[in-house]
């Protein structure tokens, strides 16, 4: 009977970092365009429209920034995860599971670069 597997080859390690490195320029790509929307604080023009126009725009603009913002955050949170995810590839413990301490499956690494945690302990939360 074959020893159960601990951790990931090299090979494997090699192919989950590939997939990584291309979310993070994905996700940088994303963040960066998120926040020039914010920042940038675009009047788009409305100084001339009448007056009980421009408060409501000012509100959907104040809105629509607060969710850049929101989906901001979210993505620099995304950004450090596949960063630590990256960190656990050069330690070789990548695709363990913290609960379980068993191999995560490359089906779900490969959709959720970032997980640390297995199907089966996912469940028991």
């Amino acid at each position: 009977m074959a020893a159960e597997l601990t951790r990931y080859s090299d090979d494997d390690l090699q192919e989950f970092k590939d997939i990584i490195l291309k979310k993070i320029g994905r996700a940088e790509e994303d963040l960066a365009l998120l926040k020039s929307s914010y920042m940038n604080g675009s009047n788009n023009g409305t100084d001339d429209t009448s007056p009980q126009f421009k408060s409501f725009e000012e509100g959907s603009e104040t809105m629509s920034k607060e969710a850049n913002v929101q989906l901001a955050i979210r993505q620099e949170k995304f950004i450090r995860d596949l960063k630590n995810a990256l960190i656990r590839i050069e330690n070789k413990t990548y695709g363990v599971c913290r609960v379980t301490g068993k191999l995560i499956q490359k089906e779900r690494l490969k959709l959720v670069p970032h997980a640390t945690l297995s199907i089966e302990a996912k469940r028991r939360q």
